[in-house]
Parts: C-alpha cells; structure tokens; sequence
C-alpha cells in the first residue's frame, strides 16, 4: 500500500461499507490514507473536512468481529478487482483516465511482478472488473472517445461495474468478498509526500517496487490492438528505430493554447529540413483530425514527440521507451505544469520543456505556474532552437548506440 493505491486480499463489502479484516490493526495505515467519501474534490478546510472518511466507508475490524457480521459465509467476487473510489470529476478525460487512474493501476497492481520483461509479459492475471461505485455508466467515457479505447485494448474481457450496481449490491444485504482488490481513492493520494512533489496522485504508487519495463504490458497491448507490430518496420524490440520519427501534434486548430501563428509555420519549416538534411520522418498532425487506430500507431512508432502543453500530448503513453525517446513541451514563458513532464519521466524517456529559445529538463524544472497568456493563442516557439535539439537527441542517442 501506498497513499491512495492499495492492494488487499479478501475485502469484504456490505451494506456499501468495505471492510478490512485483520487481528493486526497496527499493520493497517489510517483510512483517510486508503479511502474518502469520495465527494468532488475542492480547495479548503471545509472541503477536506467532507473527505475524511468515516465508519459508513471503511471499518476495520478483527476476524472474531468478521464472524459475528458475516457469519460462516459471504458471496465471492473471484480474481482481481480494481476499485475507482473517485467521483466523476477527472474521470471523463483522457489524460487522467490513463496517465493517472490506470497508471496508478497497474504501477501498483505491477509490483507483484518486478520482473515483467520489454515484451510485457508478467504472471499477472489480468484484472476481471473494475468498479466504479460513485460514477454512473454513461459517465466514464471521455470527448475524445479513447478512454474506451485504452481500457478494451488493454483487457479485452474486463468488466464494468458502475454506481447502480454498487446500489443493488448494498440494498441486497448480503456480504461479498473480493480474491483481491487494487483500491484507488483520488482523495487518499493527495496526501502522499509524492502528490506533493508533482500533482500526480499516481506518483504515490512509485514508491514501490517494479520493473523498468512496468508499463510495456498495457502499451504492448494497446498499440498492438491498433495493429501495430513492433517487429515490423523500423522499431526491434530491444534496439531503436532505424529511421527516426518526429512527431509534432498541432493545437493550431483547436482555438485554445496556440503557437503564434508565424512561430508554427517556421516550426514546421525547421522540421521539414531535418526530413530533408537528415532523412528523418517527420508528422505534422491534429490528433482530433486522426482515428483512433491511427493515433495509436503513430504514438507508437513516434521517437520525438512535441506539442502545446494538452491533452493531445498524452500520446507519449504509446511510445517505446529507448535511449533516443523525447518529449518536446510548449509553454507561454514562465509558465509550467507537471503532467507531462512527470508522465514521460515516470515511462523512462526524457521530457525537455521549452519557453520560446529556452528548454529545460530534470533536475532544473521550474515551479508549477500559470502566468496570462498560459491558456492563450500567442504562444511563443523558436523553431530553429527545437530543430536543435531534436538533432542534438537524435546524434547523441546514434553516438550511445555505437
């Protein structure tokens, strides 16, 4: 366990109350570490007031007591359930459907296998449910329609339960005991020394073990399910690609945080003659304007990613991790959020954020800001200076090869 990411055998459930059995209650860590009433999530004293959980959210109790609750038997929900104790509030969006729930998911469902190899094969069985208790079914799926998407190509027979079925299970009166549960509460996680240091409440969940490779079994699945064979083409398994690929994911359409329309024209510029100088593969794409399969196949495949700080960004979960695999950050000058920054670090690639002709990495990142001009259509991008770099990651990555 670990802040907000936890993982039990034989939870029990009743009445809508989840129940931790044990006769050592000193071994288990408060609840407000593990569980919250998992209501919308605001800033406040009262706010965090309303998130403290209470007895109608978790009890933990001694099998003695268990017995007397129970009595000799209770409904079995076998195999593995992951359990989404959050409310509806960033549920609906790409990035933190799957750079934050399921990336907390599987890093902490991942520790039980620290071996898993680049192929993403583990011992794991595959999660058979995930409940939702405080989201109704019409409302987990995101605008751009890939939430849907990760979670059929990652685990293609995985059930869904939702807040109805939650309520029917209560209302039953009966107790139900869950093989074993991988239990995520938002709320729990922002107290998490990690959460703290990056706004990520799936940072928490690093702090146990795991493999390097932890994240290739759910990319592995998820490109592959798009039709993506990395045998083929340009990208071996353990190598890098031949031809590398530069992928620039444009906002330009999109009427929010937008380069300077001069600024992306000489981006685009300074690209292409990268294509034409050094023969890389270079994309100039709108995310939207792609299908879904072609998103994922193209993230795949993609050495160099760069973008607008947004969502089209969160792309980079598809990518290989290698030696030359780079995520290139837009921000208004001064400003900088950790979202992508943290995801790319967290998958083993490197990010560089850029205000204009400056760039800077980990360990110089600057602090979390928002200055006017963050979300705005005058964004400033030196073309030639990314067009650097990008030759900089590319030779250097060539010359580690060697």
């Amino acid at each position: 366990m670990y802040q907000g990411w936890t993982i039990f055998d034989r939870l029990y459930i009743l009445n809508g109350t989840v129940y931790v059995v044990t006769d050592s209650p000193d071994s288990i860590p408060e609840r407000s570490r593990m569980i919250s009433t998992a209501v919308q999530i605001k800033n406040g004293p009262v706010a965090e007031a309303a998130r403290i959980p209470g007895d109608k959210e978790m009890q933990i109790i001694s099998t003695n007591d268990a017995l007397k609750l129970f009595g000799m038997e209770a409904d079995r929900l076998d195999g593995v359930t992951w359990f989404a104790n959050d409310p509806k509030q960033f549920v609906t969006h790409y990035y933190h459907w799957s750079a934050e729930l399921f990336f907390g998911f599987w890093r902490t469902y991942s520790s039980l296998d620290p071996s898993i190899p680049p192929s993403g094969e583990t011992h794991l069985p595959s999660p058979r449910r995930m409940i939702f208790p405080h989201i109704d079914a019409a409302n987990w799926r995101d605008y751009a329609a890939m939430n849907q998407w990760v979670l059929r190509a990652a685990f293609p027979s995985v059930s869904m339960e939702f807040m109805n079925d939650w309520k029917e299970r209560t209302e039953m009166g009966r107790p139900f005991v869950l093989d074993r549960v991988v239990f995520a509460d938002r709320a729990a996680a922002m107290h998490g020394e990690l959460f703290l240091r990056t706004q990520r409440t799936a940072a928490n969940a690093f702090a146990l073990p795991g493999s390097v490779n932890w994240w290739s079994t759910i990319r592995n699945n998820v490109v592959g399910f798009a039709g993506l064979d990395d045998h083929d083409g340009a990208v071996a398994i353990q190598g890098v690609a031949s031809r590398p690929v530069i992928t620039y994911i444009s906002r330009q359409g999109w009427g929010r945080r937008m380069l300077i329309p001069e600024h992306h024209e000489r981006l685009v510029e300074e690209l292409n003659n990268l294509r034409d100088t050094y023969g890389y593969e270079v994309n100039i794409v709108e995310m939207d304007k792609l299908s879904r399969i072609e998103q994922f196949q193209l993230a795949g495949r993609t050495t160099i990613m760069m973008g607008v700080h947004g969502n089209g960004l969160t792309a980079l979960l598809w990518m290989r991790p290698t030696p030359r695999s780079t995520v290139m950050e837009f921000f208004f000058p001064e400003g900088f959020a950790h979202d992508y920054e943290y995801t790319t670090r967290a998958l083993g690639m490197v990010h560089y954020g850029f205000w204009n002709d400056r760039h800077f990495t980990r360990p110089d990142v600057p602090s979390v800001n928002y200055p006017e001009g963050f979300q705005g259509n005058r964004i400033p991008i030196d073309g030639a200076a990314v067009a650097r770099l990008c030759r900089e990651r590319l030779t250097l990555a060539e010359e580690a090869d060697d």
